[in-house]
């Protein structure tokens, strides 16, 4: 059984198989998820992304993690032209960041809150989706035995904590003000 985190801070200082990166169609990596991800990685994460453009809205490409203590990053298109996003849009992207962390065997995944920054969209609904996504992807994703949500801030970290207390059956909740790193629950 998967177990399920809520880390509140650098979604670049985590030791997992797979980061995701909230990613645009083009896959140039200048703000938010995407920024931070090549700056800590390295411009290599960057240009193999590229190689792999145009990705389709709710499309995932793997890339190697640079300087990155992750192994792979997985490029989940979340972002249009505009640098905006829908609800169909955030939920494929997180169904096709599972299917790649499934192709590389990954045992650990970390996922920023997609489509929330630069994408505008609203926290609460962002994190309902990604949840309850992560939870149905996991049915299909025997070897994925941790999953970690990357949040930054209070209120990213209260709407994903709310969500898993609302949805959860069984294991350990979080709550309360956003520590550095809480115990989340079990899938």
């Amino acid at each position: 059984m998967a177990r399920i985190e809520l880390w509140n801070g650098d979604i670049c200082d985590l030791e997992v198989d797979a980061i995701v990166n909230a990613a645009n169609l083009s896959l140039w990596m200048a703000t938010g998820v995407a920024g931070a991800i090549k700056r800590a990685g390295g411009d290599q994460i960057e240009f193999a992304a590229v190689r792999q453009a145009p990705v389709p809205l709710g499309g995932a490409i793997v890339t190697p993690a640079g300087r990155l203590a992750a192994r792979a990053v997985i490029h989940a298109v979340s972002l249009d032209r505009d640098r905006r996003t829908t609800a169909p849009t955030i939920e494929q992207a997180v169904r096709s960041a599972m299917a790649r962390a499934r192709e590389i065997e990954a045992a650990s995944i970390a996922f920023p809150a997609l489509g929330t920054g630069v994408g505008g969209f609203p926290l609460e609904e962002a994190a309902a989706i990604m949840v309850a996504t992560v939870r149905d992807e996991l049915e299909r994703s025997p070897l994925i035995q941790h999953v970690i949500f990357a949040l930054r801030g209070a209120a990213a970290y209260d709407a994903f904590a709310q969500v898993l207390a609302r949805s959860r059956d069984g294991g350990t909740s979080t709550g309360g003000p956003a520590p550095a790193f809480a115990t989340g629950e079990l899938a």
